[in-house]
């Protein structure tokens, strides 16, 4: 897995004052019932002790592994003043499994 950073999203990472013990991370926000889809955004957070980290230019990046599984194998993040970071692509699946006897 590849996690690049745009010069703006790095730019803005730098720039922020993390509390101690505060870490970027990207979350999965995963919804839906018999479709699925999955968003990801960085929050800020406490390190936990299962994460993955990636280091970029000098920033540490964790995820958990659940939020992995759902990420590509490059993935982008970006930031604007507009939208804050932005996480790779967001995406549904409208598959939905039927058994029939």
């Amino acid at each position: 897995m590849v996690i690049t950073l745009t010069e703006s999203a790095l730019d803005r990472l730098k720039s922020i004052e993390i509390m101690d013990e505060q870490y970027p991370r990207i979350d999965a926000e995963v919804a839906g019932g018999c479709g699925v889809s999955v968003k990801f955004k960085l929050v800020f957070e406490e390190p936990r002790r299962n994460d993955l980290m990636i280091e970029y230019d000098g920033i540490q990046i964790r995820m958990d592994r659940f939020t992995k599984r759902y990420l590509d194998v490059e993935t982008q993040i970006d930031y604007t003043e507009e939208n804050g970071f932005l996480v790779g692509e967001s995406f549904a699946s409208s598959a939905c499994a039927i058994e029939i006897d």
